[in-house]
């Protein structure tokens, strides 16, 4: 058997220092703290029909990300008497809007819990590694059962006596410091502009081009501390490329909202926000990735992770994008070619951010490699 669900999360606090929450409800026969779930909709994607499951068990509405987080199993026993064994595809569900009434309230209480919290009250123990893995303070619980690497490939550009040299070496220039201010940034633009493809409204559209201004000046001040630092945490290339691709990003998420606003599109297909649902994902994993730089060969495995799942979602959103195009042609291509013409070009930009997120995954592999 297979069904889906929803990772339902919210951050509490700002910047790296942000703490992800879980939303948890009880089951309706034995009250156990599970996340939203059920069958497959027929006619629906498997993201989408997580979605509604969300808002009828959990009454939340938000973004979710079509890149499935991982699976879990789980054995449900049926009226008849049997015992099957279900398969679970979890997808990460960025909460924006928790509702005061929904449908299957009466039978279910819900409740936001920290990520350790959330993975002990859970029984499933797939599903607890799915949730600790969500977090850096818990993944290296995760991994004992998941049995990911706890190395990355030993291949160095860089001689070995050099690099422990250069770590003995006292460091200057708050780079970590603006790597993490730049990727909040970069999250807080992911989420205006995926609330912009849910509800439209000119105060998201001036949220995303105030963020990139922000990202504007956090970029200058890293280009100018490389031009001043005698010492720097990783090579000048690597530094000015971690943050160009990054401020890449944001760059193509005021690119959207300007021609968002520029052709005045109030109507956005099931695949834009499909795509923003990765957005949102890949600036959140970004987030997560910038304090791990800190020390590299501790945390070499997680990043190698979450580069890999950016990586993952970047040829996710190729799919996505190549179906929204077609669709688009199909319907609009004859008929109305200039709507076409405005659509194809959402979808550029929309493509372009993801493609940005996937060339911070290859800077960031590139600094693990150099500094394991």
């Amino acid at each position: 058997m297979r069904q889906i669900a929803a990772l339902p999360y919210r951050t509490r606090g700002k910047g790296a220092d942000a703490a992800a929450q879980v939303l948890l409800v009880t089951s309706r026969g034995r009250g156990r703290w599970v996340i939203p779930k059920g069958n497959p909709s027929s006619g629906l994607s498997s993201h989408a029909a997580a979605v509604l499951e969300a808002e009828e068990e959990a009454g939340v509405q938000g973004v979710i990300c079509p890149t499935p987080l991982g699976s879990y199993r789980y054995r449900k026993k049926r009226g008849n008497g049997a015992s099957l064994m279900v398969d679970v595809e979890v997808f990460p569900f960025s909460v924006t809007r928790e509702l005061e009434t929904w449908k299957e309230q009466p039978q279910r209480q819900r409740r936001w819990f920290s990520l350790a919290e959330a993975a002990a009250a859970v029984d499933e123990p797939d599903l607890r590694d799915l949730i600790r893995s969500f977090g850096p303070e818990e993944f290296r619980a995760a991994t004992r059962r998941m049995g990911v690497l706890d190395t990355v490939v030993q291949k160095s550009k860089v001689n070995r006596m050099f690099a422990w040299f250069q770590r003995l070496l006292p460091k200057s220039g708050n780079f970590f410091e603006m790597f993490e201010a730049h990727a909040a940034t970069v999250v807080a633009g992911a989420d205006a502009l995926a609330r912009l493809l849910q509800d439209g409204g000119p105060d998201h559209i001036r949220e995303v081009v105030e963020r990139e201004h922000d990202a504007d000046e956090i970029i200058r001040q890293v280009l100018q501390t490389v031009r001043v630092t005698f010492l720097t945490p990783f090579d000048r290339g690597a530094i000015t490329a971690l943050i160009g691709s990054m401020d890449d990003a944001i760059d193509e998420m005021q690119a959207t909202v300007r021609a968002i606003d520029l052709y005045e599109v109030r109507h956005f297909e099931r695949e834009m926000k499909d795509m923003a649902g990765i957005v949102v994902d890949a600036a959140r994993l970004t987030l997560e990735a910038m304090p791990l730089l800190r020390d590299v060969a501790k945390n070499g495995a997680r990043l190698h992770e979450l580069t890999e799942r950016l990586v993952r979602m970047e040829s996710h959103a190729d799919d996505i994008h190549a179906a929204g195009l077609k669709r688009a042609y199909k319907e609009l291509g004859p008929q109305d070619p200039l709507q076409f013409a405005v659509q194809r070009e959402l979808y550029k930009h929309l493509e372009r951010i993801v493609d940005a997120f996937e060339d911070v995954a290859n800077e960031i592999d590139g600094i693990v490699i150099d500094h394991v």
